[in-house]
């Protein structure tokens, strides 16, 4: 053995007991130290351009809010959180390829699915192959987990379902055509998966509600349709005296502003799901004088201390205001962190055992709690509601918080009636 081995030699064995004894004097081993150095990967498949790209930017906001304050307080024994958001254009095809990629090639740990609902399926199908523990945080179509046979144990849903707002807004907009008389009413509804589900639902609740309600059509355009003139001319030419929308977004400020050129609602009331996020609404050029809408998200509901923190902190960080998209991935997020705790892990499997049927307090919550039911793995006791949207703070005006337990039971009938309860 030469003398330049020998030296080689003696400093590798140097530094090997360095290691151990600096290790032990901390109280754990070496090769853990160097474990904790390791971020734990958050892969984020969403929409970041075009039209919709305020869901997924105001998703990886709330998403990262979150880790923020969990790497300030010292992470998961000393690992940091990571996010890796990746931008699917609203393409199915693009949310099956980045979720698979996100996996295999980034390594993520997880999978916080801030997707449209159309691409939500598609990831689901890779998480189903790959096992990895994922919580849909913002697709919010009802089959994704109302089917049992779209169940798997390791995804979970932290976004609003369809059919528990389409119960709360039946009944809220049945309440408002009884005060009214209305009668005639239309739907307009984005022509994919969630828009043709939250119609249908809508419809029901609606009926069951108000039993003389008569839908006199309905009009489907395309995810960023550029011109809505067929669908608002036809809507004029079938004079209804309501209005149901579930466009969301740049759509439905669109929607709102060339509806506006023609007089649309000079005569219809306007009944809109997804107008009460601020950065939705403060897009308006002119708002008409008798809409609705859905609490997506606000500041001033629920009406309390922590709530009113979490917007402040976020519009501080980001100088924007929060959406309904944003406390979805952050409630996401905060359920994984729970999990981490609780199992000391990151194994997606033992962490999905400890997700269903979890509990974690959260400012989003009806009573400052939110859970992920354990039957279908999707949230529940969130915050909703629905009233007259204004102008100004807090832009609805006597937002009523909705029961939820009239939402259990009409949704427990309505699974049944599909054989899935």
């Amino acid at each position: 053995m030469n003398k330049f081995s020998l030296k080689r030699r003696q400093v590798l064995t140097m530094a090997a007991k360095v290691g151990v004894v600096s290790g032990a004097s901390l109280g754990f081993p070496a090769i853990l130290r160097a474990q904790t150095a390791q971020t734990i990967k958050i892969g984020i498949p969403t929409i970041m351009s075009g039209r919709i790209a305020q869901l997924g930017i105001s998703s990886t906001n709330g998403a990262q809010l979150e880790v923020d304050a969990f790497n300030a307080a010292g992470g998961f024994n000393g690992r940091h959180v990571e996010l890796l958001i990746r931008d699917s254009k609203g393409k199915p095809e693009e949310s099956s390829r980045l979720t698979r990629d996100l996996i295999n090639s980034d390594k993520c740990d997880f999978i916080l699915d801030c997707d449209a609902s159309n691409g939500a399926f598609a990831v689901h199908e890779v998480v189903r192959g790959t096992g990895t523990l994922c919580i849909h945080a913002s697709p919010e179509i009802s089959l994704l987990t109302a089917d049992p046979k779209l169940k798997i144990p390791n995804a979970f849903r932290t976004a609003r379902q369809g059919a528990q707002d389409a119960i709360v807004a039946g009944q809220y907009a049945a309440e408002v055509a009884k005060q009214n008389n209305f009668t005639r009413w239309m739907t307009v509804g984005p022509d994919y998966a969630y828009g043709r589900d939250t119609t249908a639902l809508f419809t029901r609740y609606l009926k069951l509600f108000s039993p003389s309600a008569q839908i006199v059509g309905e009009a489907w355009p395309k995810m960023s349709q550029p011109d809505y003139t067929e669908f608002i001319t036809k809507i004029l030419a079938q004079k209804p005296q309501a209005l149901f929308t579930c466009l969301i977004g740049g759509d439905l400020v669109s929607f709102i502003d060339q509806g506006n050129l023609y007089g649309l609602f000079n005569e219809i009331e306007l009944f809109a799901v997804a107008l009460a996020d601020f950065t939705t609404i403060s897009k308006v050029k002119s708002m008409p004088k008798r809409v609705h809408s859905g609490t997506r998200y606000l500041s001033a509901f629920p009406n309390t201390q922590e709530n009113k923190a979490w917007a402040s902190a976020y519009t501080a960080k980001f100088k924007d205001a929060p959406t309904n998209w944003s406390w979805q991935a952050a409630s996401g997020a905060n359920f994984m962190f729970e999990a981490m705790r609780q199992t000391k892990s990151i194994d997606s499997k033992k962490m999905s055992d400890a997700l269903r049927g979890m509990q974690i307090k959260s400012p989003f919550g009806t009573k400052g709690m939110l859970t992920l039911r354990a039957s279908d793995q999707t949230l529940v006791d969130y915050a909703t509601g629905w009233g007259l949207i204004t102008n100004k703070q807090p832009f609805i005006e006597n937002a009523k918080m909705a029961d939820w337990n009239l939402i259990t039971d009409l949704e427990l009938k309505w699974k049944k009636e599909n054989g899935w309860a």
